[in-house]
């Protein structure tokens, strides 16, 4: 990029990829605040309430390889948008009736789109932004993070507005997809799609990250923080309603806690600009991810409202970090794609495993004691993969 200017066209770009990322989560994160409704209007146990997290998520993972191949063959702007129809249809059919099955569908639609989204936004950005990707990314994760705010905080307000009816409340975010659907049709251009330079192939081979120790170091942290976001997104809400809260003061926590992330996923990274040590920032945010998970078990009252922010703030960082590793690797556009497509393929699929073990346990159980120990085991293993990334530097 010759001119680091920003120019009104620029502007415009990082606001269509912000709608995108406004609808990466809704379809997900709005199951949480209406857990224990879904489960009593649906008959279904806790595990099968986890799937309905779990199912999207693992096709995030399962899914993201064929990123590649789709932006080759149908170029950034097509792929996005057809992505976003199917986003736009999984949200909207949920309107249809009070059906399991057809949420479980609508979930794994979701979470197709979804995954698939990811790694070609993020190559997207590196080839569009090579000198503002930081800012670019905390941008996109700043949108992610607002979307997954919505929902925390509208779902619930929906369901009250319309009659208690579950359906239109999951089935509103619709409207999020249509709305990122004309912009992004509006404002990207078709002749941006050209991924492959004359310097790129003067470069020789893209590097295969599935061959890479390091990438496999950054999947593993991946999916260890994309764990976290999503059994958090799912389980505060009835871990607090266990501790007394109400569905109203819970999903008041959630919707804190979402706020705290959506404000800290644009901030970081700005702050990352400044002080770009990836290292520094993951050994401060997993020291305060442990204390912040202790003080949610332990505490109550006030010290909840704590508990929540710190982790909040602890969430916002992990995650634009986890975008940005598998980009700080990449020496071409065609290895930031390939690499961020295994980094999100893998981690996805394992972040998918720990809502289900969650709901599991609490079946078994009764209690959400495993669940704090989960999330703490959860914050070592992210400071673990640090320390590996650090030594490997």
């Amino acid at each position: 990029m010759k001119n680091k200017q920003w120019t009104f066209s620029m502007i415009l770009v990082v606001v269509s990829i912000f709608l995108v990322a406004l609808n990466m989560r809704p379809a997900v994160t709005g199951i949480g605040p209406l857990f224990n409704i879904l489960k009593a209007s649906l008959h279904v146990s806790n595990t099968q309430m986890s799937l309905l997290t779990s199912i999207p998520v693992f096709c995030m993972g399962l899914f993201a390889p064929l990123a590649v191949p789709l932006q080759k063959k149908l170029g950034t702007k097509i792929a996005i948008a057809l992505l976003i129809i199917i986003v736009a249809l999984a949200n909207g059919l949920r309107f249809l009736e009070e059906n399991y099955v057809l949420l479980v569908v609508t979930s794994f639609a979701a979470g197709f789109a979804i995954t698939i989204i990811g790694p070609i936004v993020n190559a997207y950005i590196k080839e569009k932004f090579p000198k503002r990707f930081a800012t670019v990314v905390g941008v996109y994760s700043f949108g992610i993070g607002t979307g997954a705010t919505l929902s925390a905080a509208l779902t619930v307000s929906f369901y009250n507005r319309f009659n208690q009816h579950w359906t239109v409340a999951l089935g509103s975010w619709v409207v999020l997809a249509v709305i990122a659907l004309v912009f992004w049709l509006l404002v990207v251009r078709s002749k941006q799609d050209h991924l492959t330079s004359q310097e790129e192939m003067t470069q020789g081979a893209a590097r295969n990250p599935w061959k890479n120790r390091r990438a496999w170091t950054i999947l593993v942290y991946f999916g260890l923080q994309t764990s976290l976001f999503f059994s958090m997104m799912s389980w505060l809400s009835p871990m607090l309603q266990d501790k007394g809260f109400s569905l109203v003061a819970a999903s008041s926590m959630l919707t804190y806690m979402s706020i705290v992330q959506m404000i800290g996923n644009i901030v970081i990274p700005m702050l990352m600009e400044k002080w770009p040590n990836r290292i520094t920032w993951l050994v401060a945010l997993g020291a305060l991810g442990i204390i912040g998970f202790i003080l949610l078990w332990v505490g109550t009252g006030a010290m909840l409202w704590v508990a929540v922010f710190i982790i909040g703030i602890v969430l916002s960082g992990l995650f634009p970090i986890g975008l940005l590793l598998p980009l700080d690797e990449a020496r071409t556009n065609e290895e930031a794609n390939s690499w961020s497509s295994m980094v999100l393929s893998g981690g996805f699929m394992m972040s998918s495993i720990i809502p289900i073990l969650i709901g599991y346990c609490y079946d078994v159980t009764g209690n959400h004691a495993f669940t704090y120990v989960i999330f703490i085991v959860l914050m070592l293993g992210i400071i673990t993969t640090t320390f590996i990334l650090k030594k490997n530097n």
